[in-house]
């Protein structure tokens, strides 16, 4: 029964009160025991049971409040300098350590006191992980969130998590037209193999998380891996319960489960992240094509040609290019205007596309001028793809109303490796050479580089 607000206030009233009781009764007892009544029937003998009473029912508290109480005070001191950390952080980062000395509690004893300690130690290291992995989860959000190009995306995302799981190895798939596609991956001899395990179809369209663990017992010649894993996982990549993609790791040491509590976590940003990225990758080749004229533009032009003397060099076929521009266009725009001047472009585009052959590719290059990618074409099937659209262009009528116009075109060619050069920048220089060539000799004519 509580007497006031503090227990140890209550403990001292009721330690007090049986001191003065067993003051009290003392000497009755001492008479049942056979004691003369003439030594304990007295006032002073009466007073020094009561005073003695009194004084071990005051040391009993002050004992308790020195072995119970320092202990509960302890546990307090522990406590407010916890609250005190948490009001005085300025992130939930600044709390990660707090694992350490200065917040716990020693277990000294096995009583309902040291079960008190062992439980707040317990309290403690929860909230310690749980602020651990609360910062690891924001460190990695924002490591995501800076990123839409989709390959480093998938690198950022596999080399943070590996060294937060403390892994080895890691891939991210994604799916594209029904086919996987390994859009990053490290520790992993051949990435492409990968795509070829049937199971991986079954992974994601289940939309289940696959934990392997090898116990030690059973051993695995890995083909994939620069060593043997003790634990493979594969957890797909799901956003809007849409499956997405999979994120593969394989670690030599079992994964703790904490750790794979949090690297859901990242599972559930990385699919927000990494749809975002497919989202922005899908728009950046809708955004190959030049809006006026439809034919690829500069950025997305430069990339295939790059890819197309790579191979021309890898495989010893030759390679043309044709690069031209329209005679006096300037003049065309400042007499009839920029819509006529666009209707001259769009149609020059569709001759283009007429003249060259199927496989070869139309670049806008800037403003008038255009180039064409001949894969596996020589110098004479340069000369005769160039003289036939210099040929067409010039035979060519634009109208809008009662207005006609022709214009020309000024074609420079470069042929590789009949013009040897290491590089298609230097493909283009000599072909952007030979139209200046053009320019200076009269215009409306094709020369070689």
């Amino acid at each position: 029964m509580r007497l006031t607000k503090k227990v140890f206030l209550d403990l001292a009233i009721y330690m007090s009160s049986f001191g003065l009781l067993i003051g009290i009764v003392f000497p009755f007892f001492m008479l049942v025991m056979g004691i003369p009544g003439a030594y304990v029937m007295t006032v002073p003998f009466f007073l020094s049971c009561i005073v003695a009473g009194v004084v071990v029912g005051t040391i009993n508290i002050l004992l308790a409040k020195t072995v119970v109480g320092k202990r509960i005070g302890l546990l307090a001191n522990k406590m407010q300098f916890i609250v005190g950390k948490l009001n005085d952080a300025k992130s939930l980062s600044d709390l990660e350590d707090c694992d350490s000395q200065e917040c716990q509690i020693p277990v000294d004893s096995t009583d309902e006191l040291g079960e008190s300690a062992q439980a707040y130690n317990t309290l403690l290291q929860a909230l310690s992980n749980s602020i651990a992995s609360e910062a690891a989860v924001r460190s990695f959000n924002s490591l995501l969130s800076s990123q839409l190009e989709l390959e480093i995306l998938a690198k950022n995302a596999v080399e943070r998590i590996l060294h937060y799981l403390d892994a080895d190895a890691g891939a991210v798939i994604i799916e594209r037209g029904g086919e996987f596609e390994v859009i990053y991956s490290y520790g992993v001899k051949n990435p492409a193999e990968i795509v070829a395990n049937e199971n991986l179809w079954k992974l994601f369209e289940s939309s289940a998380t696959q934990r392997t663990v090898f116990d030690g017992k059973l051993t695995i010649d890995c083909t994939l891996l620069s060593f043997r894993p003790d634990e493979v996982l594969t957890l797909p990549i799901v956003y809007k319960n849409v499956p997405i993609g999979l994120l593969l790791v394989a670690s030599r040491i079992k994964l703790a489960d904490r750790a794979l509590q949090t690297l859901e976590m990242f599972n559930q940003s990385f699919s927000f992240a990494l749809n975002n990225a497919i989202t922005y990758d899908q728009l950046q080749k809708l955004a190959a094509n030049d809006p006026l004229t439809g034919l690829y533009n500069r950025r997305f032009g430069m990339t295939r040609l790059t890819e197309e003397f790579s191979r021309s060099v890898r495989t010893h076929l030759p390679l043309g290019l044709l690069i031209f521009d329209i005679d006096h266009f300037k003049k065309v725009n400042d007499t009839y205007g920029h819509t006529m001047g666009d209707k001259v472009l769009v149609n020059l585009s569709k001759i283009t596309a007429m003249a060259a052959r199927k496989g070869d590719l139309t670049i806008r290059y800037g403003g008038e001028e255009f180039i064409v990618i001949l894969p596996g074409a020589d110098k004479k099937d340069c000369a005769y793809i160039a003289e036939r659209l210099r040929h067409m262009v010039e035979e060519s009528i634009i109208q809008m109303g009662d207005i006609q116009i022709r214009v020309t075109i000024s074609i420079g060619v470069a042929a590789y490796p009949e013009y040897n050069v290491e590089s298609e920048h230097a493909l283009i220089k000599a072909a952007d050479k030979a139209l200046y060539m053009a320019k200076d000799q009269g215009r409306n004519m094709v020369v070689f580089a």
